[in-house]
């Protein structure tokens, strides 16, 4: 059986290295590349990103990353937010007061978390619904997170015509969006890469459904 193809989206977001070596590991052919006939062709797209959500969206907009995201979700071709590269798909992120307008894949603002300690930099229990495809087998396991700003609401209506976002918590000052899939849109707050075999499980789940 070939190996499924993902394109890690090289938009200056900072050291990706790792997710590429986990992709690797379990099972996937990995391009680092912001090119788009790669990105819209490759059998799963992954979105990371680190830092500030502003710096993210300046970062996507030079390589047209809203179009790659947009075109891939109208082709039902799969993609993977992983932690800023998660937040971008709300409306907008509010950081020191400023308003950035996001993918808006999924209404809602990223916002800074009620917390006595920032960032949220460690390992927190990840809560994910009945029915999860991408924490099959890592169900109520700990993961990696590093970050100081997160969906604290989800907001998308249930529609009677779809079925609802499986949406996954996790806690640290209060509760927030830690994981969502939503079709073949999926996105983590932590970092897989970084969360051990909980995190490799969770991305050869994600490779496994791209066969």
């Amino acid at each position: 059986m070939s190996r499924p193809g993902v394109v890690v989206l090289d938009y200056g977001s900072g050291n990706v290295r790792s997710a590429v070596r986990a992709l690797e590991h379990v099972g996937a052919d990995v391009q680092l590349t912001a090119e788009t006939d790669a990105a819209l062709q490759a059998d799963g797209l992954v979105v990371p990103g680190v830092g500030a959500f502003a710096a993210c969206m300046a970062g996507l907009r030079a390589v047209s990353g809203a179009q790659l995201v947009g075109r891939r979700l109208a082709g039902a071709r799969p993609v993977l937010g992983i932690c800023v590269g998660m937040q971008v798909l709300f409306e907008a992120g509010v950081e020191h007061g400023v308003r950035t307008a996001g993918l808006g894949e999924w209404p809602g603002t990223v916002e800074r978390l009620h917390a006595d300690v920032l960032p949220h930099m460690g390992w927190s229990v990840v809560h994910p619904p009945e029915g999860s495809r991408l924490f099959a087998g890592v169900e109520g396991e700990r993961f990696y997170f590093v970050h100081s700003y997160a969906a604290r609401r989800w907001e998308m209506a249930d529609s009677s015509q779809l079925a609802p976002p499986l949406v996954s918590w996790a806690e640290h000052g209060e509760r927030f969006v830690a994981a969502v899939e939503n079709g073949v849109l999926a996105a983590t707050q932590f970092h897989p890469e970084k969360s051990s075999s909980a995190g490799l499980t969770l991305l050869e789940n994600w490779v496994g459904m791209l066969r």
